[in-house]
């Protein structure tokens, strides 16, 4: 949605800003809608994205939906007859626009939001590309593919081959005949080696921590001890860690052909990148055409910093989805409600939560 520069200008007022549209994003403004909030006068939803589609639509692709692992349909709207073969990042995206659609959900994009700072009278003042927000609560849900990881080591910046986020993945054919390395324990890791190593000249995986293959079902019980552990240290202030680095990879029949082929041959990390490779202190040497970090991300929180969330741990306290510092701020889609299924239950929890401050009733008693 296109605005005059007079309407970018003014301060707006409403009672909840949602920061993003992706499955965090649309799930609070779901229930925003459900809860009798109306869109443009008692909310808003602003995202910085070209398009639906959140962060699917950065995806490569040959991430079919297919090869997607627990992809929850949004609250009140199933995603159905999807094409397993077609990119994930078209599937989706196309399921979001509908989505927007048909609750009129009324998402503004592209829209930069900069800061969230302290107003007057108990509001917060959200600043964006789309102009000022006064708003009485705010639910964040930002996820974390705008903050890449990049680690460090010594002897980066002399390699005269080309580094690259897992967020900058093209797809395996670009790897053609190159040395790759690739580094990370995680699932776009494992996928990543998996689909290069048809193409390239040669594969190499390094990781920091062997990594854990979980045999047997992904039981709800299972699920449930995960976030547990990622909610403590939420609860706890500390950076958030990924449910799937508590659970492990799953063992299915790719990953165990992956490993009898030589695929999966798990290198410890490196000590230094020289100009042509990456060695370790005993003297081995790689030679490398490619480094691809599949390294993760981080929470994409920057614009919050005005308003000192932070513990001295690095992360926000959160109980569900409130912060504990501010009760007006919620954070959807961040800790244990990373995941698709998660999100939709944090939507609910901290909608819920936000009728209750806006109605003046303590929150958290």
């Amino acid at each position: 949605m296109n605005n005059t520069g007079a309407q970018a200008r003014e301060v707006r007022k409403v009672d909840v800003v949602v920061i993003g549209a992706g499955q965090a994003g649309l799930s609070s403004a779901y229930h925003l809608r459900r809860g009798g909030f109306e869109p443009e006068r008692d909310f808003v939803v602003l995202d910085h994205a070209p398009r639906p589609g959140g962060a699917w639509q950065f995806r490569w692709p040959s991430l079919t939906y297919g090869k997607v692992h627990g992809m929850h349909s949004l609250p009140g709207m199933e995603l159905q007859g999807a094409d397993p073969a077609r990119p994930s990042s078209e599937v989706i995206a196309e399921y979001f626009d509908a989505y927007e659609r048909t609750f009129d959900l009324r998402v503004r994009r592209p829209v930069d939001v900069r800061a969230v700072r302290e107003g007057s009278g108990g509001r917060l003042l959200v600043e964006s590309s789309d102009g000022t927000w006064s708003t009485r609560a705010l639910i964040n849900a930002t996820g974390t593919w705008d903050r890449p990881f990049w680690p460090r080591y010594p002897g980066q910046e002399t390699f005269r081959g080309r580094q690259l986020h897992t967020a900058q993945y093209p797809g395996p054919e670009e790897f053609a005949g190159q040395r790759v390395v690739v580094v990370g324990g995680g699932a776009s890791g494992t996928q990543h080696l998996m689909e290069i190593a048809p193409y390239a000249a040669a594969t190499t995986w390094v990781t920091r921590r062997p990594p854990v293959f979980r045999e047997g079902p992904f039981t709800e019980d299972v699920g449930r001890a995960a976030v547990a552990l990622v909610e403590e240290r939420v609860r706890q202030g500390l950076p958030p860690k990924s449910v799937v680095s508590v659970t492990g990879l799953p063992l299915n029949d790719a990953i165990r052909q992956a490993l009898a082929d030589g695929v999966l041959d798990r290198q410890p990390m490196f000590d230094r990148i020289t100009p042509d490779g990456v060695a370790w202190a005993d003297g081995r040497h790689v030679d490398a055409d490619v480094i691809l970090w599949a390294t993760g991300f981080r929470a994409a929180l920057d614009h919050l910093t005005p308003l000192r969330l932070r513990e001295p741990g690095g992360g926000i306290r959160v109980e569900e989805t409130r912060t504990l510092a501010d009760p007006r701020i919620h954070l959807v889609g961040y800790g244990p409600s990373a995941s698709t299924i998660g999100a939709n239950r944090a939507g609910r929890a901290a909608v819920r939560d936000i009728r209750r401050l806006l109605a003046g009733v303590t929150v958290g008693a």
